[in-house]
């Protein structure tokens, strides 16, 4: 086994290629949807000349793998190896058994489960390590050798794509549900990145935070880090206290803040994805089941 290659992250991204794989075949290709990236382009040249997906989206890795891979590093490199081979490998498995939904007449609910089912899987890939190629690592080389942001040239490569997809072969209705399907899946893949977990931040500032530190670590056993802040208009200096509460404590935490100092000032803010002691480790630093 390689240094570093962990069976938990091949087993999620074979998931996830699996998942979206399943999502290609079953809501993009059975329902004329486009997509972007190198994927976009398989769809593509399926619509154009029906030149399999599975093989045409090893076929145009290869060479960019071949240009990109020293810019991925070692580890990654060979998640996004197995994430690309795997993909092919369910694209193929999904055409040759495959299922009808027949949503013809619901285009809506097509764009929806392509979405859904595209940002599930690439969520899972990139939440483990992996992705799928293509247009990734071309993203990687346009921010080495031109100095665009790995976001800006992933997105001008998905809009190009969806773009000739759209003049060479998509209704225009086809095209705008695409586009809805591929910001319903972008937005998936936010969500699976940040974490499906949404815990609170809280940011108090109070004469007596000492107090209320104590008492929260007492009563909520909720860790209080304890910051030096210093007021700009008055330059006084100021305890300013921050601690993450699941959402469902946020109740608790503010009646106990309120009962020691009504005047405290808080703020609240959203937590995606926690770790650490209380949340993903226990107070003996193992981990969570």
């Amino acid at each position: 086994m390689i240094k570093g290659i962990n069976a938990k992250n091949i087993f999620f991204i074979l998931l996830g290629s699996a998942i979206f794989s399943f999502g290609i075949v079953h809501f993009n290709m059975q329902n004329n949807l486009a997509e972007g990236g190198f994927t976009g382009i398989t769809l593509l040249l399926y619509y154009l000349f029906n030149w399999d997906p599975a093989v045409m989206n090893i076929v145009l890795n290869i060479p960019v793998f071949i240009v990109g891979w020293k810019l991925l590093g070692r580890l990654t490199f060979i998640y996004t190896l197995i994430g690309t081979i795997a993909v092919s490998v369910f694209l193929w498995v999904f055409q040759t058994y495959k299922f009808s939904f027949s949503l013809e007449n619901d285009m809506t609910l097509a764009a929806l489960f392509a979405g859904i089912f595209v940002g599930v899987g690439l969520g899972i890939i990139f939440r483990y390590g992996g992705t799928t190629g293509g247009s990734d690592i071309i993203a990687r080389l346009a921010n080495k050798y031109i100095g665009w942001s790995i976001g800006r040239a992933m997105f001008l490569f998905d809009a190009f794509v969806i773009i000739s997809s759209i003049i060479l072969y998509l209704e225009p209705v086809e095209g705008m549900y695409t586009l809805v399907a591929v910001y319903i899946g972008a937005r998936v893949i936010d969500f699976l990145q940040e974490g499906a977990y949404a815990a609170r931040g809280a940011t108090i500032i109070s004469e007596n935070s000492q107090q209320i530190a104590d008492t929260v670590l007492k009563e909520m056993d909720r860790g209080v880090t304890i910051l030096e802040g210093r007021g700009s208009y008055t330059g006084a200096k100021r305890d300013v206290l921050y601690c993450v509460v699941a959402r469902n404590e946020i109740v608790r935490l503010k009646t106990i803040i309120n009962s020691i100092d009504p005047h405290a000032f808080v703020a609240l803010s959203s937590v995606h994805d926690v770790m650490g002691e209380g949340f993903t480790l226990d107070e003996d630093k193992n981990p969570i089941e």
